[in-house]
């Protein structure tokens, strides 16, 4: 045979079968393309994306959670006039809305469905216009609607007017009926999150065994390789079992791992941008979500005070909102309902301490105001209901009317001269001693 012949004969031949050899040209429709690279493949979507699917995401949980709790812990009191009042409405905005919730519950129920369904919804139980009761609504049994301009809520077969609903949406939609939910509109960010954690989770689905190869000399025969198969497979397992960390294998053959490395099939660094992704949906700071990776000393207390100034107080705002017009009506401005962010908002003790002194030295605050906002009694001397000023730390109207050096007492404190005195101020001698009078004769 000759060297041209075996290059003929050894050349790579191709059959004319077209769905063994397809033809692809780049220059061909969009969509055609699309689908060689497997973008169009309807079987390889993201995971669908549910509020119980979205839940078993540990950053949402997080989210959802810690928000809930958050604006359900934060005391919720009722002012006339700005005196805060105590009494039946008191009671149930800050103690129980009714027989069966605290108030704890009730308002953690009712963040969670704003985090959650994009909606919190409560009814107000009035005898006559004066509120009894407040009794939360299960927002994916409500139906909200409009009837002659005025909007009505459908729940359990009866209809609640406006005026009687406690309604706190996520977003509105343009109808101004409907509601966008966080989960839904997050739902590509959450979907790639879950995605990341089953196919993370796919390299432990053996019990930590990844995908491995079998190389050296291979049994001739189907069934005498299935038989090798079966026979490394009953050694991991006897292995794994026994607690060994190790097993025989035949002479000549090893196990090499086939794939990813599995360090880097969990993506790490990916799922950590995604608990990002997910703190942004909720405009919440990352070390809340558990994202330490980029904190400090410094920063993490800087996050907490946004988390205070630009989420909590806004969710508080629009629930004060919402509660003095459906609990007073449109003009009664003299009764409000306040939530007392004072207390997340402290920071650290020693810079809290210093600030709140300053505060009194400088005249800013009473001492009993400085107290009340670490949660401490009263001075019963009455004296901490003044304001003080610091260059002598005084009640300002105590000052006294003669100052010496730098604010302090007179410096000389000796008794005014006698004008019937003739004795010469400049004399040093003692007129009692006999040295001194014989001097003086």
């Amino acid at each position: 045979m000759s060297p041209d012949d075996y290059r003929r004969m050894s050349a790579e031949r191709r059959s004319g079968n077209p769905l063994e050899n397809p033809a692809y040209s780049l220059s061909a429709n969009s969509e055609e393309l699309l689908a060689l690279l497997g973008v169009l493949d309807r079987t390889n979507q993201l995971p669908p994306v549910s509020i119980e699917a979205a839940l078993e995401v540990p950053a949402v949980l997080c989210a959802v959670s810690f928000l809930s709790r958050t604006n359900a812990s934060l005391p919720l009191h009722a002012y006339r006039s700005e005196d805060k009042i105590d009494g039946e409405l008191a009671m149930l905005l800050n103690e129980a809305p009714n027989s069966e919730w605290s108030s704890f519950g009730w308002r953690q129920y009712f963040w969670q469905q704003v985090f959650t369904t994009g909606r919190g919804l409560t009814w107000i139980e009035r005898q006559g216009t004066r509120p009894v009761a407040l009794w939360p609504m299960d927002t994916t049994n409500t139906v909200v609607g409009r009837r002659n301009g005025r909007r009505y809520y459908r729940f359990d077969g009866k209809e609640y007017a406006a005026a009687d609903v406690i309604d706190v949406p996520f977003m509105l939609r343009p109808n101004q009926l409907d509601v966008y939910s966080p989960i839904y509109k997050g739902r590509k960010a959450i979907a790639l999150a879950i995605a990341m954690h089953d196919f993370a989770a796919s390299f432990f689905a053996g019990g930590g065994v990844p995908p491995l190869a079998l190389e050296g000399p291979m049994p001739t025969g189907a069934e005498a390789l299935r038989r090798a198969q079966a026979d490394i497979k009953r050694a991991i397992d006897q292995a794994k079992a026994a607690g060994l960390p190790f097993f025989g294998m035949p002479p000549g053959h090893s196990l090499k791992s086939v794939g990813t490395d599995p360090d880097k099939g969990q993506m790490a660094l990916a799922r950590l941008f995604q608990i990002q992704e997910i703190g942004r949906i909720f405009g919440m700071p990352p070390v809340f979500l558990g994202d330490l990776s980029k904190g400090t000393m410094s920063n993490t207390e800087q996050q907490d005070l946004q988390l205070v100034k630009h989420l909590i107080a806004h969710w508080c705002k629009a629930l004060e909102d919402e509660l003095n017009l459906k609990l007073f009506g449109q003009r009664r401005r003299s009764r409000t309902v306040k939530h007392n962010l004072d207390g997340i908002q402290r920071g650290a003790f020693k810079d809290r301490i210093e600030g709140l002194a300053r505060a009194i030295l400088t005249g800013q605050l009473t001492p009993d105001e400085a107290r009340a906002l670490e949660n401490r009694p009263k001075d019963p001397t009455g004296a901490g209901a003044r304001l003080y000023v610091q260059q002598a730390t005084v009640p300002l109207g105590t000052m006294p009317t003669q100052m010496g050096h730098n604010g302090g007492p007179p410096l000389d404190n000796a008794d005014p001269p006698d004008p019937n005195d003739t004795t010469d101020p400049n004399d040093t001698t003692d007129p009692k001693d006999p040295a001194d009078a014989g001097t003086a004769d």
